[in-house]
């Protein structure tokens, strides 16, 4: 009852943010989501309903190399992947979305990964 409880109150953080926060086509957005296990992140324009590029710690290339998925160090990997392949279709400025997670531990670490890559936000 606790963990539904606990999900619930995000899922309402998250549409208040989400109120606010919107992908246009020249700053989409970046949208966060953990689980216990994973972290993913997408970035997505909000008009035409569209992801324009995505990572998470299941990918490839970063899922032989760690032991979980769900540390600090593999979201920071994560948001340099993702930061690499949106430079390679062009995207420089994106809108953040923490999916309603407090900006702190796995969400930091993946937002840090996204601006050394050289995205701004």
């Amino acid at each position: 009852m606790q963990a539904e409880e606990k999900v619930e109150r995000r899922r309402r953080r998250h549409q208040r943010v989400r109120k606010t926060v919107m992908g246009m086509p020249d700053r989409p957005r970046l949208s966060v989501f953990r689980s216990q296990k994973q972290i993913y992140a997408q970035i997505i324009n909000d008009l035409t309903g569209q992801t324009l590029v995505s990572a998470s710690s299941l990918d490839k290339e970063l899922k032989g190399k760690n032991k979980t998925g769900a540390d600090i160090e593999v979201a920071k990997q994560v948001g340099l992947l993702l930061g690499k392949r949106a430079m390679a279709v062009h995207i420089q400025k994106v809108v953040f979305d923490r999916g309603g997670y407090v900006y702190h531990s796995r969400v930091k670490a993946l937002a840090d990964g996204v601006r050394e890559s050289g995205l701004n936000f």
